[in-house]
């Protein structure tokens, strides 16, 4: 991955905060506030195509059917949608009154927006830093593609861009990062987890550390790279262990600004925020 600032913000989703996530007009929006590193999420639809989305599933708390009405829950599953299909849905507000909206008051509504492919992320700036996070369920495999073909669909989509040098990819499903390690050991790697992850390890890793103080070993174990813990269960002590055994660390979704100046203070690697606007303020 090419070289980041001492301390890399990178916008969660865009800049989930400010902007309807990951859309190609939230990311435009969050590149003109000057944020140049991103982390954003990838599954894939019924005709292989990469698209950048949270949910294995089309979220009712962002999408309107091409009627204009809110889609009833649950949505369907993106491996059930042609890439054709999902473009009639309108992904560019939150639905008044939901829980979500309550968590995002400041997102400003760009009606329109569409769930865009991976490739056309990529195609916006050529100096961007994208963290890819491949969104893969080992608890439930029959929501998604197996970890194996989603790496490799997104490596074909990396590779066609010639992004190698300026992305990262990362799950908390490490299946998929340990292929992408045998296939394409060039691009950058980040083991995600999390404490229900942690707790569960032989399903999310298939393998458990003796205990969770040992997760940066485990990080360690599998080549290395970046650890990206959830930022509230992260101990100094962890984060000291981990830089000792060479690791980056960069927590997520880190917005309130105590814990931005905590993190800081320790001296994480980088911050996944919905806030950029706010974290830059703070380092």
């Amino acid at each position: 991955m090419q070289a980041a600032p001492r301390v890399e913000l990178l916008g969660h989703r865009g800049a989930r905060g400010l902007f309807p996530e990951n859309t190609i007009e939230g990311f435009r929006a969050a590149m003109a506030l000057g944020v140049r590193a991103f982390e954003l999420d990838v599954g894939l639809t019924r005709d292989g195509v990469v698209v950048v989305h949270h949910d294995p599933a089309l979220s009712p708390d962002i999408a309107r059917a091409p009627h204009g009405g809110w889609l009833a829950p649950p949505g369907p599953l993106l491996q059930d949608l042609s890439f054709a299909e999902l473009q009639r849905f309108d992904v560019g507000r939150i639905r008044p009154g939901s829980g979500y909206a309550a968590r995002y008051p400041a997102q400003a509504p760009i009606d329109g927006a569409r769930i865009p492919r991976l490739a056309e992320v990529l195609a916006l700036d050529a100096g961007a830093r994208i963290t890819i996070e491949m969104k893969t369920r080992p608890d439930r495999p029959d929501w998604t593609a197996p970890p194996e073909r989603m790496a490799e669909a997104v490596a074909a989509v990396v590779d066609a861009a010639g992004a190698a040098a300026r992305v990262a990819v990362s799950s908390f499903d490490w299946r998929g990062v340990r292929h992408m390690r045998r296939i394409r050991p060039g691009i950058a790697r980040a083991w995600l987890t999390e404490p229900r992850t942690v707790r569960d390890a032989p399903t999310w890793w298939d393998r458990a550390p003796p205990t969770a103080d040992a997760v940066p070993d485990a990080v360690a174990a599998e080549g290395g790279g970046t650890w990206s813990p959830e930022h509230t269960g992260l101990m100094q002590a962890e984060l000291d262990c981990a830089h000792a055994l060479g690791l980056r660390v960069v927590p997520w979704t880190v917005n309130e600004p105590a814990a931005i100046a905590r993190l800081l203070r320790w001296g994480v690697d980088g911050l996944i925020t919905d806030r950029p606007d706010l974290a830059r303020e703070a380092v």
